[in-house]
């Protein structure tokens, strides 16, 4: 088994934060009637999808494992942007998550 390469990490950080922040950017826009909002969220989900997809991994593999690091900043955003309570089964769903991600990485090949 073979660890999760420093630049794999950087660009599942990256890529999640671009698309939940795309997100996070529409959701505003809707909900405040802000075209231009809605129009950067397409762009930076756009962003997201070009710099996801530049690892050279089957495209299973790379967003089984890129899931993980997107479900714990869309929590992360909840609680620290919009200010959400998480509660502790979430965590919980969180941790469950990142341990199939893990699975889809470090399995058989």
């Amino acid at each position: 088994m073979t660890s999760l390469p420093a630049l794999a990490w950087m660009v599942f950080l990256g890529a999640a934060v671009l698309e939940v922040g795309g997100d996070a950017t529409i959701r505003t826009g809707l909900r405040g009637g802000r075209l231009a909002a809605i129009v950067a969220g397409c762009a930076l989900l756009a962003a997201y999808g070009l710099l996801v997809n530049r690892l050279p991994w089957d495209f299973s593999r790379l967003l089984g494992t890129y899931v993980a690091a997107f479900a714990l900043v869309s929590v992360l955003f909840g609680r620290f942007v919009f200010q959400e309570a998480v509660p502790p089964t979430t965590w919980v769903g969180i941790a469950i998550i990142c341990a199939g991600g893990a699975v889809v990485q470090l399995g058989a090949r």
